[in-house]
């Protein structure tokens, strides 16, 4: 058991309290007033050792900022985009605001109110990518023994408001794609295979198998902060994708005397195709000229060619898991809860299907209520 003394401090008499941490190891805590303090104190640290959740109080006196660089180098995990995003948030929205604060002092209600700051003047996605960077750090710093608790958990946080999304038909596709002269086959290709932005600038043409029309992503191509990072596609995982057979002849082309890990799509200089550039140079002004044609044209950025896709391919036919296996979703409940409006047709047909395997005990029975 540990001990309260009293001790004379130029502001009075104090009580320190004396106690082993769990290791056998004597420490000290000074300054309590009163002995009852003092007592209380002890009580719950005595309590806290038997219960196995005892902390050492000096090792949550880390500020937010060291924790961070420790829990940003742990992070052998993320891909390099992933992580890029992470630091970005660290450095312009968590540490200027918390990056001085000692682990200790981090309260729910501080976090709170600096949440909803946020939400006034960033979009609910952007303050909940800059929480999740707070909250990991928080949570490495509970498993390094230095918290109990995380005081990120159970923010409220705005909520995203889902935006109708645009889906070309088949017309309005190859639309587009006149439009964008020079890169007709980048639109069609990303409107029938679904492939990230990312994974079409990053295939090579040692993937592209034209006999069984597929392609094989395993690799991606993104842009951070100006800097090209290669990397495995989102979730890691490979895949086979099938494309229809208008696009072998452009495919042809393109592959055309390059070797098998040159890249198939690229500028006509030959560099990676980045899609900011592309986006504004040769996507923007090629959608608003088609709108202007044609008001109700669907407003929509180069990543919507791939739920273009995923329309198209239920419109098809495709069933669910075909489509999780097509975009590379990670289940099929996640291509469910990502195109949920794809699927409602199906509600129809269910009803229909049933109407119709019962359709000769229907007439069966009212013939007999009739007789």
């Amino acid at each position: 058991m540990g001990t309260v003394e009293p001790y004379e401090a130029s502001s009075g008499r104090r009580y320190r309290v004396r106690y082993r941490k769990p290791d056998r190891s004597q420490t000290t805590k000074r300054g309590f007033k009163t002995k009852r303090d003092a007592d209380q104190f002890l009580a719950t640290v005595e309590v806290s050792k038997l219960r196995g959740d005892w902390l050492d109080p000096t090792r949550s006196r880390v500020t937010i900022g060291e924790m961070a660089r420790e829990w940003l180098a742990s992070q052998l995990q993320l891909k390099q985009t992933t992580l890029s995003g992470y630091r970005h948030s660290l450095e312009k929205h968590v540490l200027p605001r918390w990056g001085k604060v000692r682990l200790a002092d981090v309260a729910h209600g501080d976090v709170q109110a600096w949440v909803n700051a946020l939400t006034k003047t960033l979009a609910p996605s952007t303050v909940r990518q800059i929480l999740l960077a707070l909250s990991g750090v928080l949570k490495y710093s509970i498993r390094d023994g230095r918290l109990l608790s995380n005081a990120s958990d159970d923010i409220r946080l705005p909520r995203i408001k889902r935006e109708r999304r645009g889906y070309l038909d088949h017309d309005q596709a190859f639309e587009l794609a006149r439009a964008c002269g020079g890169y007709e086959d980048v639109i069609l290709f990303l409107a029938y295979t679904g492939l990230r932005w990312g994974e079409m600038a990053a295939l090579r043409v040692n993937c592209i198998d034209l006999p069984r029309r597929r392609v094989e992503v395993r690799e991606a191509v993104a842009e951070t902060r100006g800097q090209l990072v290669w990397g495995t596609p989102k979730s890691h995982e490979r895949r086979s994708v099938p494309f229809p057979d208008f696009l072998v002849k452009p495919l042809q082309a393109r592959s055309g005397g390059k070797q098998g890990e040159d890249l198939v799509f690229t500028t006509h200089e030959g560099a990676v195709l980045r899609g900011g550039n592309f986006r504004n140079r040769k996507f923007d002004p090629a959608l608003k000229a088609v709108q202007a044609m044609e008001p109700d044209f669907p407003k929509i950025t180069p990543h919507d060619l791939r739920h273009t896709a995923a329309s198209l391919a239920v419109s098809a036919g495709a069933n669910v898991k075909a489509v999780q296996r097509m975009l590379g979703h990670a289940s099929a409940a996640m291509t469910l809860d990502v195109y949920a409006d794809l699927f409602d047709d199906d509600l129809d047909a269910v009803a229909a299907a049933l109407d119709l395997g019962a359709a000769a005990n229907v007439v069966k029975m009212w013939s007999n209520d009739a007789a």
